[in-house]
């Protein structure tokens, strides 16, 4: 079995990170494999995990009635899949499908709020690295939204 700890440590959302909190997010990490065409997620399921992509392509997919399915984001090497883990009710609000061969670190969600909890300096830390990434989507998002719909009246 691959030691993730070295794996995590190369990652930019983990870069800095103490020792002591990548071994407890190693603890509650696996790697997995998706084939092209495979869902990650599925849009309503529980937010049990997120992952973040080693190889591969992810597209990130919202389905709306009477459009179809689109992809609002492609997901590549060394970035994260998932952030509704962070949010009650910690449901998917959307889908993600490998669009290559994909290999990913599965993180156990509760495990990581488990520990969180358990250690606010651990939860603190966490959520300075995922905030911004945050803050990057809902830029991207609000690009798209322009470039589809235009000036604003």
């Amino acid at each position: 079995m691959e030691m993730l700890e070295p794996i995590l440590r190369g990652y930019p959302l983990f870069a800095g990170l103490s020792d002591k909190f990548l071994e407890v997010i190693s603890g509650c990490a696996r790697d997995v494999r998706f084939e092209a065409g495979e869902y990650l997620v599925r849009e309503g399921e529980p937010a049990n995990q997120f992952y973040l992509t080693r190889d591969g392509m992810v597209g990130l997919e919202i389905s709306a009635a009477g459009r179809g399915t689109s992809t609002f984001q492609k997901v590549r090497r060394n970035e994260i899949v998932g952030i509704s883990w962070l949010v009650p009710p910690y449901r998917w609000r959307y889908d993600a499908k490998a669009i290559e061969s994909t290999r990913t670190i599965a993180i156990d969600a509760a495990c990581l709020r488990q520990q969180s909890d358990a250690d606010h300096d651990l939860g603190y830390e966490m959520m300075k690295r995922l905030l911004p990434m945050i803050v990057q989507r809902l830029q991207t998002t609000r690009l798209q939204i322009l470039d589809i719909y235009g000036t604003f009246v």
